[in-house]
């Protein structure tokens, strides 16, 4: 007769075998066996650390995210109090805004206009709420309102009233929100983040917190796996 499993035993994985390059294709795991030294058991190990690492990122990332947009949309109502709500204002809070690119002159406020056109439809049309426009617009939108081609139309009359005095506008903001947005962008498409720098993104994404409320930035702390993940890399 079979002895019963302790109930605290671990559960056994499954051997390493050729089932992973199936699942994963060999391309993508080469990866993680050329980061293991071709132990394909710490390989996959690897792996697994990578999906948990990037659901926990992701996690930070939304957070960050909603307080960035939250904090803009106060700053750009502030600014242009409507009515109508400056969602419905596209044309005049991105008005045509045109800079040298090679030999072409390119309306730097095109696609801001455009990514507000299309939250307006996706949120219902015109007569959607204000926050629900807001909702649909992507972290790509508010990632790009911070770069010096937005510097005298938004920042300076508007978006720099969503950080303490002193904030740097390239420095303490488009700087790490540029890296975050890249990082998203891995982590969206889960690719391997065996060689980012996650230490100084996590360090982007709280120092982001701060500036946006000092109590988002030790809520994040307290609540993010990042930091233990990090000390338990296979």
């Amino acid at each position: 007769m079979t002895a019963p499993t302790p109930p605290d035993s671990a559960p056994v994985l499954p051997p390493a075998g050729d089932w992973v390059e199936t699942w994963l294709s060999a391309p993508r795991f080469a990866v993680y066996l050329a980061a293991a030294e071709s132990d394909r058991s710490r390989a996959l190990a690897l792996y697994e650390w990578n999906a948990q690492i990037s659901a926990a990122l992701l996690h930070d990332l939304a957070h960050v995210e909603v307080g960035l947009r939250n904090a803009y949309d106060r700053a750009l109502s502030a600014r242009w109090p409507g009515p109508p709500h400056w969602t419905l204002a596209g044309e005049r809070v991105f008005a045509p805004v045109y800079r040298t690119r090679g030999r072409r002159r390119v309306d730097v406020n095109e696609k801001p206009r455009d990514n507000l056109r299309h939250a307006v439809i996706n949120a219902g049309g015109p007569a959607a709420r204000p926050g629900k426009v807001v909702a649909e617009l992507m972290f790509g939108f508010w990632r790009y309102l911070s770069s010096a081609a937005h510097e005298k139309a938004l920042w300076v009359p508007a978006l720099h009233r969503a950080f303490p005095r002193g904030t740097d506008r390239a420095i303490h903001v488009d700087g790490p929100v540029g890296r975050l947005h890249t990082l998203r962008n891995r982590v969206a498409h889960h690719e391997p983040l065996l060689t980012t720098d996650i230490v100084g993104r996590f360090a982007d994404l709280v120092g982001l917190a701060d500036r946006l409320e000092p109590q988002l930035g030790q809520h994040l702390r307290v609540a993010s796996n990042v930091p233990g993940l990090l000390a338990i890399r296979p």
